[in-house]
């Protein structure tokens, strides 16, 4: 078995532990509210803030609904002078469903991925950044600055270089720019310690595997105990259960992985920040290096102890960092 194949088959594996944020949002009152129509996707988002300051668009990742973006972080955010939109990616929380598709053919997409062929996919990362850059038309926006993490990040980085009229400043968190030769996971044996998948179902099982998994993305130097993973993930649950929109999220993902976007990434001439953890278990740091590396004069920021989340610890630094970088752009 090839390598190659090797690690794909080793991603599908860890699909169910791509749990990029751990925070719920609190309800506010302030909050605007919304569905908008995006091409062959109905789109939920958030809008907090003045409509007269400069708009943060923030992107999700694999299977993280709006609300997993933590509310002191986008409070802070909007304290400080911006108007903060979070959304639902197509096929989780209460935007679009794909249950019409139906669930990935892996064993075809690792076959076309193994060959450098285009895999068969209900929709890719591409597609998920038109969504974002529709959203933004559709709340007559211009331009915005561009927060993604993880899958949010990739797609984040596409907005960018896809859609530029819509940037800008772009800020990329814990996400790779699909240089193949990046190991998949970058701690493969924090896998054995994830539950596996049980059936779509069995909510309980699903609890109890974004539990831990999103103890273990958080890491020893800014941990999640046991009981703040539940309140948040039951929260989440209760606010839109559909785990069958991870599975084609993450086949966009893997995808996107190996898509090998380094001539694009040259092309974004926004002022551009990336963001990684030093301790992040699931995308090599390397990745995030390589990023800042091909967008011409980024900056790449390492923050030490961070793992594939976003704790509220660090809300002062991160927020800091993204209006730091959102101020050098050219409005």
């Amino acid at each position: 078995m090839s390598s190659k194949r090797q690690q794909i088959i080793g991603f599908m594996l860890l699909l169910s532990v791509l749990v990029a944020c751990r925070c719920v949002a609190q309800l506010n009152p302030n909050v605007e509210k919304g569905q908008v129509n995006v091409g062959n996707a109905t789109i939920a988002y958030e809008s907090q803030g003045s409509h007269k300051v400069p708009a943060i668009l923030l992107i999700a990742g694999t299977n993280m609904q709006l609300t997993a973006w933590p509310a002191s972080f986008c409070q802070q955010l909007v304290r400080r002078g911006y108007r903060v939109i979070r959304f639902d990616n197509r096929d989780v929380g209460l935007s679009t469903k794909f249950d019409q598709v139906g669930l990935p053919d892996w064993a075809a997409i690792g076959k076309a991925l193994a060959e450098q062929k285009t895999p068969p996919l209900p929709y890719t990362l591409d597609d998920m950044a038109s969504d974002a850059a529709g959203l933004l038309d559709a709340l007559g926006i211009k331009k915005a600055h561009i927060v993604g993490v993880s899958m949010g990040g990739m797609i984040a980085q596409r907005v960018a270089y896809n859609h530029p009229e819509h940037t800008l400043s772009l800020t990329s968190i814990m996400a790779g720019g699909g240089k193949p030769t990046f190991p998949l996971v970058a701690k493969p044996e924090l896998a054995g310690q994830i539950p596996p998948p049980g059936a779509a179902s069995d909510t309980a099982a699903y609890i109890k595997r974004e539990v831990q998994s999103m103890k273990i993305l958080a890491g020893s130097v800014y941990p999640l105990t046991e009981l703040q993973a539940q309140r948040r993930v039951q929260q989440a649950v209760q606010r839109a259960y559909y785990p069958d929109g991870l599975h084609r999220q993450g086949a966009a993902s893997l995808a996107g992985f190996f898509a090998g976007r380094q001539e694009q990434l040259k092309t974004i001439k926004v002022p551009t920040l990336v963001i990684h953890g030093s301790e992040d278990p699931i995308v090599v740091v390397e990745a995030g290096r390589d990023v800042a590396a091909n967008v011409p004069g980024a900056v790449f920021q390492l923050i030490n102890g961070m793992g594939h989340d976003l704790p509220e610890a660090l809300t002062d630094q991160l927020t800091s960092l993204i209006i730091d970088n959102a101020r050098k752009s050219k409005r």
